[in-house]
């Protein structure tokens, strides 16, 4: 009988335990996005399954295979255009990696696109969104040679607070869905 009342408390404990917790939590996100829980899961799952924090921050497309690494350039370049994405710069990475290392270095080559008003109302709602400026994709090749086009999850900015404003969030969507439009046309070599 002792045992049954020590195991009862136990549970009784855990259970009053969970209910602070969820009240803590509830409490903590109270004024956030509909979506920020999601979008917090989502993190946690994929930090939990692969252990690396970057993975569980960024968006990856394969590259069909066939396809080279000039073809996929042209690709994302003609549809960032066809979106309204304005090509801000690149950062040939892996051409610089190996002039500084004297010896070949897998392909890297990093894409800065903006739309500047969406960016300028961004920082207007709060400067710190300019340390996500401008939108990047990055073409890498991977160490088995296979190509990956890698950008940020978005999802986090536009949802994991407080809601954004609505002709914002809009605008702030827009850039996301091009990106992503960008990405999956370009992992199949569209234009």
């Amino acid at each position: 009988m002792p045992f049954r009342t020590f195991f009862a408390a136990i549970g009784y404990v855990a259970t009053a335990a969970a209910l602070v917790a969820a009240v803590l939590v509830f409490t903590m996100f109270r004024g956030f996005s509909d979506r920020a829980g999601a979008v917090y899961w989502d993190m946690a799952r994929i930090l939990a399954r692969t252990g690396d924090p970057a993975e569980a921050t960024v968006w990856k497309r394969l590259v069909a295979s066939g396809l080279s690494f000039a073809e996929v350039d042209q690709s994302i370049r003609s549809l960032a255009a066809d979106r309204n994405l304005r090509d801000v710069g690149q950062l040939p990475l892996g051409e610089q990696v190996a002039a500084m290392q004297g010896k070949d270095w897998r392909s890297l080559q990093v894409y800065l696109f903006c739309n500047p008003l969406t960016a300028a109302r961004m920082v207007e709602y709060s400067p710190a969104f300019a340390a996500y400026l401008p939108c990047r994709i990055s073409l890498v090749e991977d160490g088995d040679g296979q190509l990956w086009l890698i950008t940020m999850n978005m999802d986090l900015m536009l949802y994991g607070g407080r809601p954004l404003p609505d002709e914002l969030r809009g605008e702030a969507e827009g850039v996301r869905a091009a990106m992503l439009a960008v990405m999956d046309g370009a992992a199949e070599g569209a234009f």
